[in-house]
């Protein structure tokens, strides 16, 4: 049963209980097993939002959720956040994060604004978000984040009262981490997906051209002798051109970036790294006729 949305901004001192967690397998952990959540400059600023809400105790709870796995998941869809978190009891509590959505003359207020600095639309379609980005907001008459508490309403299924509760602040601290890997779900919940707020800026998501560490070579063209096609040749001697170990580890997962609300214990390219690595000089190997004893 879903309760109310916001009761007021402060700590309402209602009690709650402090029963440990059912633990979880495979839940979603946070990265940051200690300090503070979020490394860009974007997502400090959403957890800043959550940590002026004054919510007490739970704020610290609401940690504990977040790095021990307890969210089993998350969905993040144009103005609205739906997770579910596992509590103290059997079925897990189900979390809700409406943020409201800016109107579509202010979007592109804020794109034409935008597509006028070429600065900053490199920047946004480089994945990053531009320092400056919030005064462009502020200039068009909006806001990137939520700046009210009527701009932000939370639910959640379980019996705490106060809101927003631990399992609400559970899910605020995983987003901020996923701000990280995807400035752009910021827009998202202010109801602008990626692709469409790069089409309001005349821009293609992607362009650029093949990254040199893929070490991408132009295909030859296929012989003209329909016999020689089939029949095939021999080999050239530099048939597979110089073999060497490509400059940068994983380029193709790295280039696809993190994997959303990743559950592992270590970032996804830090754990998938070493499998290319010993993949690359398996392959060597082979070519150099070596094999294993």
């Amino acid at each position: 049963m879903w309760r109310r949305g916001w009761r007021g901004r402060g700590y309402s001192g209602t009690r709650y209980a402090t029963n440990a967690p059912v633990d979880v397998r495979g839940g979603i952990k946070a990265q940051a097993q200690s300090g503070s959540f979020g490394k860009s400059w974007w997502a400090k600023r959403w957890i800043d939002v959550l940590e002026g809400f004054d919510i007490g105790p739970r704020l610290s709870r609401g940690k504990s959720y977040a790095r021990r796995g307890q969210v089993t998941s998350i969905e993040v869809t144009k103005g609205r956040v739906v997770a579910s978190v596992q509590g103290s009891r059997l079925s897990p509590y189900e979390v809700e994060i409406t943020v409201k959505a800016l109107a579509g003359e202010e979007w592109e207020r804020v794109a034409a604004a935008l597509a006028s600095e070429v600065f900053f639309a490199a920047k946004l379609l480089g994945g990053e978000m531009p320092d400056e980005i919030e005064r462009v907001f502020t200039a068009a008459g909006s806001a990137l984040f939520p700046a009210a508490l009527q701009d932000l309403e939370t639910r959640c299924s379980c019996p705490d009262w106060s809101n927003p509760c631990k399992h609400v602040a559970a899910v605020y601290y995983l987003l901020g981490e996923e701000f990280d890997r995807d400035p752009f779900l910021v827009f998202t919940l202010r109801g602008m997906s990626r692709t469409e707020f790069v089409g309001l800026l005349g821009g293609s998501a992607g362009d650029g051209g093949e990254s040199p560490a893929l070490g991408h070579r132009a295909s030859e063209p296929l012989a003209s002798d329909p016999e020689s096609f089939w029949e095939g040749g021999a080999l050239p001697d530099d048939v597979y051109g110089v073999v060497q170990a490509p400059p940068v580890g994983a380029a193709l997962v790295r280039r696809l970036g993190g994997f959303p609300f990743w559950r592992g214990k270590e970032p996804f390219i830090e754990s998938v790294e070493p499998l290319y690595q010993r993949a690359t000089e398996r392959a060597i190997g082979e070519l150099a006729g070596e094999r294993d004893s």
